[in-house]
């Protein structure tokens, strides 16, 4: 049995070397026949001078090399395309997720699991992270009609037959979590323990946070389509309604001089529903350009066996 090791590198040129240690210290307990691929994602740092030097020396590391940043996602993707092992792991770099923990994920899989996630039960980030997670995992289950976990994300193990279901995925839009749950199989995840971050902080600001919400949006559901539909429904509605009252009103008081205000506001409101339904339809048509350019999700620079 073959075991790959996939993790995106982004800024980690002072943890590399020590993720590989535990890893390679933590998987032969399992086997002795395995890789670790490491994606370096257009690393400002001196990541990939570290990653290169460790493939260099050490035949059972890969080191590939992303042409620029292409996205957390789309660095694992390029990864999985590179597994050859009938099981993969999935983690981030920073060791937060803890290499000592791929043992008890793998031993799951002796129960018949296709793939055991890892969640992190107790979560060691901060208050901001964790709020904005809540809040973000709300709304990806309300939006999706699914239920999302905060505590898990990319940490796991998943076999071969679901990493070629993900990778034949022609979404251009890679969100790692979201595919593993579309794609099925038999799925369950176990507590594991998470580190405090040590060395260097998060690359994922509100920006990226948010934009990465927007495209997960609008690439995993069409709610946004429907809720701005039923929205105009309802607005219609109101106005049957309010039609009726001024009706019952001209027969019974006689005309009455229409209210500036109520007027202008009137307009002001349902010209800012028909430009928000608008925009988002234009959000959507944009998706599909992007899609029909049919442009690699990533492009790889340098590769290291």
């Amino acid at each position: 049995m073959k075991l790959s090791i996939v993790s995106p590198v982004y800024k980690a040129e002072n943890v590399v070397q020590l993720l590989v240690g535990r890893i390679e210290k933590s998987i032969q307990k399992i086997t002795e026949d395995y890789e670790i691929i490491l994606v370096d994602d257009g690393s400002p740092d001196n990541s990939w001078g570290v990653v290169r030097e460790i493939a260099k020396i050490n035949p059972k590391v890969i080191g590939i090399k992303l042409s620029r940043n292409f996205g957390q996602h789309y660095a694992i993707t390029a990864g999985l395309e590179k597994t050859q092992g009938e099981w993969v792991v999935v983690m981030d770099c920073d060791l937060q997720d803890q290499p000592e923990e791929i043992e008890k994920l793998y031993a799951k899989t002796k129960e018949g699991y296709d793939v055991v996630l890892a969640r992190r039960k107790e979560r060691k980030d901060n208050f901001l992270k964790k709020l904005s997670s809540i809040i973000f995992y709300k709304l990806l289950s309300f939006f999706t009609d699914t239920r999302q976990d905060r505590l898990v994300a990319n940490f796991g193990i998943y076999h071969n037959k679901v990493i070629e279901s993900i990778l034949n995925m022609g979404d251009i839009i890679r969100v790692f979590p979201i595919m593993v749950q579309w794609v099925g199989f038999c799925q369950t995840s176990i507590d594991v323990a998470h580190s405090k971050r040590t060395i260097g902080k998060s690359t994922y600001n509100f920006s990226k946070l948010f934009k990465l919400a927007i495209n997960i949006f609008l690439t995993f559901s069409n709610k946004p389509l429907i809720l701005t539909v039923r929205f105009g429904l309802l607005i219609s509605f109101f106005s049957v309604i309010v039609g009726f009252v001024y009706l019952y009103r001209y027969f019974t008081y006689g005309v009455s001089v229409p209210g500036y205000t109520s007027l202008i506001l009137s307009i002001w409101f349902l010209a800012g529903i028909i430009i928000f339904s608008i925009g988002i339809l234009g959000l959507y048509v944009g998706k599909v350009f992007d899609t029909s350019k049919k442009r690699p999700t990533f492009i790889i620079d340098e590769i290291i066996k």
